[in-house]
């Protein structure tokens, strides 16, 4: 259900991997910045990662797992972190990366001019202590749930950066890292280029070349990805139920399909005095067929959802019930919060009619279609909705983030860790906050703190499972669905192993058969 991706055929050549070829995949946008604090886009990530190494590191099974880090130790009841680094990772130009490198970064990012939205969890430490060339400490002042996950994130040169101008500094377009592969060629708009690391720590990746070209348009991917143009690319679900069925497509490549950490949600902006009432987000979720939606705008290609973390993870609250498609009762619940039908049979409330817009970005067909589909069930019950769409950056920075929206419909990714806060606490809720729907309840306050206060996830489980009732009692969102990711990627391809954290986590050891490949950085 919700756990390993499954692949469609056909199945793996036998043989010993071997080095060379290279692969190419789509983004639909362009990384803006290659030093990772500073970008907060997915493409700008994606890239990154195979630029940079961290101490730690999620293994196929979502559990962290050393990385450049050689073993760590969780001290005095998780409030004193000691790790020690693997030595002879080299960057790029050759230099040893050392706990003076962690330190740096660690230093970087509580900076205030450090311009990174990543900066909490670093923050939240009391002291970083550098104990020999490749070990380090980091003490807590109470037990912080994230102390680990923070380690995950990428270690930065200090001898690159070090007195550098950050936002404008070289090395934000011409990174200096020790992952498997660097940069070779970044043409804006149009593609970024790796080639391998010949002397990657963890030994040299088979695969010389990745190259990700930025093909704004799913249908122009769609066509790239059948002339042979593209290996590799996320399929939509008509795509991949009808649009890439039979003999050539099953010879020439291999879907995946699996539940993808992220969901999508109907949020309701508490501040307007329309949604202020419980009893009519109540109603709404009633009048919310959320299976209708998956059927129609997923093709059945992924699960209704209740709050927000991934279906079938051990955080999820598998005892909450959800609110029943059911008009009737809508209409009775919204009649009890002095909602009554008036000319037209559209509801009215102290003369004034229930009608608002829901707001959604441009481009977004599964987005927009599920606006229709709610657009229609709430005419059915005597509420008028009108769409709206706008382009992205606007529609963020014009309208979410200032909070001038009555409704939206909007898409989560799921962190890998439960720690809701920044979207959740009262204190977010603030211009250009995460909790732009304003929502503000005392006791989820109080389990949100709890939560990243503790490391025992049977205590955590129990706050959180607490947390989700809140959220589902008070519906701030109407949670609507957690769609599938359905990669598609040519056959020649090998060593993918599908798992719960996807395909793509062992991506160092894919590898294609010398007689198929078409790509040699010595002979190219």
């Amino acid at each position: 259900m919700a756990g390993t991706a499954v692949p469609a055929a056909p199945a793996a050549i036998p043989g010993t991997p071997v080095p060379g070829g290279r692969i190419i995949e789509a983004m639909l946008g362009d990384a803006t910045n290659l030093i990772p604090p500073l970008s907060s886009d997915s493409a700008s990530h994606e890239v990154a990662d195979l630029i940079y190494v961290a101490p730690l590191r999620y293994d196929k099974d979502i559990n962290l797992e050393c990385f450049a880090a050689q073993s760590y130790e969780v001290l005095d009841d998780g409030k004193l972190l000691k790790f020690v680094l693997k030595p002879g990772i080299r960057w790029f130009d050759g230099v040893e990366l050392t706990a003076a490198d962690v330190e740096f970064t660690y230093k970087l990012m509580i900076d205030p001019k450090t311009p990174t939205a990543y900066a909490g969890d670093f923050k939240a430490v009391s002291s970083f202590t550098v104990t020999g060339k490749y070990s380090f400490e980091v003490r807590y002042d109470e037990p912080f749930a994230r102390s680990l996950v923070t380690w995950a994130s990428a270690i930065l040169p200090r001898h690159a950066l070090e007195g550098q101008d950050l936002m404008n500094t070289e090395q934000s377009r011409n990174p200096l890292g020790a992952g498997p592969y660097k940069l070779s060629v970044w043409e804006p708009g149009r593609r970024i280029v790796l080639d391998v690391n010949p002397d990657y720590f963890e030994g040299r990746a088979y695969l010389d070349q990745v190259v990700y070209r930025i093909i704004p348009d799913l249908s122009t991917m769609f066509l790239e990805l059948k002339a042979g143009n593209l290996d590799m690319m996320g399929l939509t679900p008509q795509q991949y139920l009808h649009q890439t069925t039979g003999r050539e497509w099953d010879e020439k490549f291999r879907k995946y399909k699996y539940l993808s950490f992220g969901y999508t949600f109907l949020g309701y902006n508490l501040q307007n005095p329309m949604f202020a009432d419980v009893r009519v987000r109540r109603a709404l979720a009633h009048a919310i067929d959320k299976q209708e939606i998956v059927k129609g705008v997923l093709l059945g290609l992924g699960m209704p959802t209740i709050g927000p973390y991934k279906p079938g993870t051990w955080i999820y609250n598998e005892s909450i019930k959800d609110y029943a498609f059911d008009p009737a009762k809508a209409k009775a619940m919204l009649a009890e919060a002095g909602w009554t039908p008036g000319k037209n049979g559209l509801l009215t409330k102290d003369g004034k009619p229930f009608s608002f817009t829901i707001l959604t970005n441009q481009g977004n067909d599964q987005r927009i279609k599920t606006a229709t589909i709610i657009q229609q069930r709430l005419k059915e019950i005597g509420v008028e909705v009108a769409i709206r769409t706008v382009e992205w950056a606007a529609f963020i920075k014009e309208f979410v983030d200032t909070g001038r929206f009555d409704a939206i419909i909007m898409g989560w990714t799921i962190p890998q860790d439960p720690d809701g806060y920044d979207v959740w606490h009262s204190s977010r809720a603030v211009p250009g906050g995460l909790n732009f729907v304003g929502f503000k309840n005392a006791e989820a306050d109080a389990l949100l703190e709890k939560g990243r206060r503790t490391l025992d996830q049977a205590e955590r489980k129990k706050y959180y499972d607490a947390f989700q009732e809140i959220l589902h009692r008070e519906q701030p969102y109407c949670f609507l669905y957690a769609p599938y990711a359905l990669p598609i990627l040519a056959a020649r391809f090998q060593g993918v192993e599908p798992a719960p954290a996807g395909i793509a986590y062992n991506f160092t050891k894919w590898w294609v058969p010398k007689n198929l490949q078409t790509f040699s950085l010595t002979r190219d």
